[in-house]
């Protein structure tokens, strides 16, 4: 029999969309049917209630972009300190050697580690398939339904290798025909269509300059055929303006459109380096952006410009980017990371945490083409994330909201996805963490001997 909770009274609520949820939220079969504004009490029977006036309650946080397998290489020595293109030259022979066993574990913690930090929906760019590990996408969404996290999983690719002038090494790559059929049979195998979805689809070559111009092409026109998403790396550093110019004599927002990719249904991660122009036309297509703030510092990549995209009508996303890039997987950490970065770029008064959290969650959901997740409003689903401000670095704070984010939340308390309870007092229910943290790490061991 369903039930009808109350999440009853937080501390602090953040709906993503200026409602009145003062006195929280109720559920019932999965989805939210009804907010209780301040001073007020449920309209409907109340079955059960959680007790949350010690919580923040905010919409579950969704990352737009991410590289689960690279939980396997993080602070790898010889890729320390180092620039974009010499970072992946030091770390494809690496991952080269990457096994289904060893995905399957990257993907199970990653995604844990993303649920704890209050991340309901997860977009990952997987796009290396090496001839072990050509069921890459299967073995994801194997691991994605036992940790319980909504997934956006990106059918990456690469088919220019070293000897075709490409960065990665010949055993990662593949044929444009392959690539395309193993496209076709994973949407058609997985792909979830419609509210509440937990399992969805979107194609997306790693780089312009990792596929060929003829895949960029056809990868657009079977992502358009089956009516889902495109993604892909665009505009991250210099150094991948200039090869794009060297390479096919157009700026990478130019080749994008010649190649069929300027459209609402897009989404790119970093979009730091574009100029006034490529902004506005950006705003006009309607592609998302996933601002991927602390990759961006690691990598010294620069500081999107966030601002400027969501007033050119951009939506625009947060995102952790791959452990390999970030060195961690915490969604609540990246949105104060998110703040701290574009208060270098923008004014104090101009950017805000409220800014940060509509990224992590409204603007994320639109990022990756979904109205039902990254609010909190009748008829949404009930993807939740409470928070509590009980460990030191918060004693003292008066405003519990700009606390969560100022001083440094780390951890979730309670999550919830689909309606149902997935952490619960900062632990992930029904999972032994210690024997999934013994298997990732003996293959990340294994895998750079």
């Amino acid at each position: 029999m369903s039930t009808t909770l109350w999440i009853k009274k937080p501390l602090s609520t953040f709906t993503a969309n200026q409602q009145d949820a003062s006195n929280g939220i109720v559920i019932k079969d999965g989805i939210i049917i009804e907010l209780v504004p301040k001073n007020s009490e449920p309209t409907h029977d109340i079955d059960q209630y959680f007790d949350a006036t010690q919580h923040i309650l905010l919409p579950g946080l969704i990352n737009t972009h991410h590289h689960l397998y690279q939980t396997l290489t993080r602070a790898f020595p010889p890729a320390l300190n180092k620039r974009l293109f010499p970072w992946l030259q030091a770390l494809y022979p690496v991952w080269a050697k990457l096994q289904p066993d060893m995905l399957h574990a990257a993907t199970e913690l990653g995604l844990s580690e993303l649920l704890l930090s209050g991340c309901t929906t997860v977009a990952d760019h997987h796009y290396l398939f090496p001839e072990a590990l050509t069921e890459a996408i299967d073995i994801q969404v194997s691991a994605a339904t036992l940790i319980g996290n909504r997934v956006m999983l990106t059918r990456g690719s690469m088919s220019l290798g070293e000897k075709d002038g490409g960065l990665p090494p010949q055993s990662t790559v593949q044929s444009d025909a392959a690539i395309l059929d193993d496209c076709q049979r994973v949407i058609t195998q997985f792909h979830q269509r419609g509210d509440g979805a937990k399992v969805q689809l979107a194609l997306a070559p790693c780089s312009p300059f990792s596929v060929t111009t003829d895949l960029m092409i056809e990868t657009a026109k079977l992502a358009r055929h089956n009516q889902v998403r495109l993604h892909t790396h665009l505009a991250e550093t210099e150094d991948e303006n200039s090869f794009c110019i060297k390479t096919f004599g157009l700026r990478p927002l130019d080749y994008l459109e010649s190649v069929g990719w300027l459209s609402s249904d897009v989404w790119l991660a970093h979009g730091i380096h574009f100029n006034d122009q490529e902004i506005k036309r950006l705003g006009v297509a309607k592609t998302g952006i996933a601002h991927c703030p602390s990759s961006n510092m690691i990598l010294a990549s620069g500081v999107c410009r966030t601002k400027e995209l969501q007033a050119a009508g951009s939506p625009v996303g947060l995102a952790v980017d791959g452990s390999a890039s970030n060195d961690g997987s915490n969604m609540i950490q990246e949105v104060r990371q998110a703040l701290m970065i574009n208060r270098l770029r923008y004014q104090a008064d101009e950017v805000s945490h409220l800014d940060a959290l509509y990224w992590a969650t409204k603007g994320s959901a639109q990022v990756l083409g979904r109205d039902d997740i990254g609010e909190l409003a009748v008829g949404k689903q009930a993807d939740l994330a409470l928070f509590k401000l009980d460990e030191l670095r918060f004693s003292g704070a008066h405003d519990p909201l700009a606390a969560l984010i100022l001083c440094g939340a780390h951890k979730a308390d309670v999550v919830m996805v689909a309606g149902e309870w997935k952490v619960k007092s900062g632990y992930l229910m029904d999972h032994d963490l210690a024997d999934m943290q013994a298997r990732h790490s003996q293959a990340a061991k294994k895998l750079v001997l």
